[in-house]
């Protein structure tokens, strides 16, 4: 009820309180006598009736119908003005998006992962995942280059935006921009493939991946070594690398304490070294066993257990020789051929892997607009120099071909003048 009360508009307040005091006036007056009342109403009712008839008269008489053409104008008026104030009050307000990129373009999608290194393109299998999915199905994205700033609201990353709308993790973002997109990279896969690959790949991720962060917790030193990560680069600061360094290696010795505690949780921290590592080759065993001698896992195209083989596979092929790690070793020696399927996915969806590690380019599969050359410059002045010289040119022989007309002119004048004498 007071929810009615506070939608009366304020001019429509003061009539209905007027209403409702005359209604109480009305009441406390006492009720007259049923004769007296009818007596009294009668020859209130005549002159009225008489007015009303003498106006009615009036009017047919003069026969103007001027109030009513007021009228109809009136109600013309309101009648227009009407669908115009409907529209003010029935439009939406302006949408709000919580999202980091607000000037997005329509139908972009705008992928936030880590920044890249002089070996590969992300260190985090999960971002190389998605960049590599996108890339293989042919979908407009950009990365957006937040110097490692932001997290999603699962405070995960990559996280991606489209259309003003966050999309966390990398499954559901594949999940996500699959069915909206109809990019199913499985498609062609029978029932038992698609189980197997989904057996697979948990594998992958919940298995292998977590043996290779056991690795990084435990020598973060070899990280930054073995990668050749530029903390000044990937951080947006402006301090020696040095210093980063050696804050970064504070840093992660004491999150390793926290790091253990996941890799506890997990399950795989409660193993020793040696323990972890076997389960390691034993994973890389069944990934070469499955692959045999396919171009990929499951024929001649790639599917969405050969993106995320790849994006994991990759963190450790791409390591530097320079630093050991037996698992990379024992992939060397004794599984070539995935090798060769990590080497054959990068050629199809990193052609430009060279030039972003060279550059650390986070976007160098999207065109630039050529700079200009100083060769390009110096023609242009040329060729402006040339056509003011040509313009001056044509205005010094404007100049003389009338010196020339003014002297034949007083050439003339002067024989006309000789003549004459």
């Amino acid at each position: 009820m007071a929810s009615e009360v506070a939608q009366i508009p304020a001019e429509e307040t003061p009539a209905v309180a007027a209403a409702t005091e005359s209604s109480a006036e009305q009441a406390e007056k006492p009720a007259a006598p049923a004769g007296d009342a009818a007596a009294a109403a009668a020859p209130a009712a005549a002159p009225a009736e008489k007015k009303e008839g003498g106006e009615a008269e009036d009017k047919k008489e003069d026969g103007k119908p001027e109030n009513a053409a007021a009228d109809g104008e009136a109600k013309k008026d309101e009648a227009a003005a009407a669908p115009v104030a409907a529209a003010k009050t029935d439009a939406p307000p302006a949408q709000k998006f919580n999202v980091h990129k607000t000037n997005f373009e329509k139908d972009i999608i705008y992928l936030y992962q880590f920044s890249r290194t002089p070996l590969l393109p992300s260190l985090s299998p999960y971002c190389l995942k998605v960049e590599t999915w996108l890339r293989l199905v042919g979908l407009k994205y950009e990365n957006v280059d937040h110097k490692m700033r932001f997290r999603s609201k699962k405070g995960q990353l990559p996280f991606i935006e489209l259309n003003g709308e966050e999309i966390a993790d990398s499954a559901i973002i594949i999940k996500e921009l699959s069915s909206k997109y109809e990019k199913n990279l499985d498609s062609g896969l029978t029932a038992e493939q698609r189980n197997v690959s989904y057996a697979t790949i948990a594998m992958l991720e919940n298995h292998l991946i977590w043996i290779i962060f056991y690795w990084r917790a435990k020598y973060p030193d070899n990280v930054l070594k073995g990668y050749k990560v530029n903390l000044q680069h990937a951080l947006g600061l402006r301090l020696p690398n040095s210093i980063l360094n050696f804050f970064f290696k504070i840093t992660f010795g004491r999150k390793w304490f926290q790091g253990t505690k996941k890799l506890k949780a997990h399950g795989i921290g409660v193993h020793s070294a040696e323990e972890i590592e076997e389960f390691g080759k034993n994973d890389l065993k069944v990934l070469s066993e499955m692959l045999d001698c396919k171009p990929f896992f499951f024929g001649d195209e790639p599917t969405t257990l050969d993106v995320v083989a790849f994006a994991v596979l990759s963190q450790l092929h791409y390591l530097s020789k320079d630093i050991t790690y037996p698992l990379r070793d024992y992939m060397t020696e004794k599984c070539p051929n995935l090798i060769g399927h990590v080497s054959r996915m990068k050629d199809k969806c990193f052609p430009d892997w060279d030039e972003i590690c060279t550059k650390l380019d986070l976007n160098a599969h999207i065109p630039k607009p050529e700079p200009e050359t100083k060769e390009g410059k110096e023609g242009g002045e040329q060729e402006k120099s040339n056509e003011q010289e040509g313009t001056e040119g044509d205005k010094i022989e404007k100049e003389l071909e009338k010196d020339k007309s003014n002297e034949k002119e007083s050439t003339e004048e002067n024989k006309e003048k000789e003549e004459t004498k």
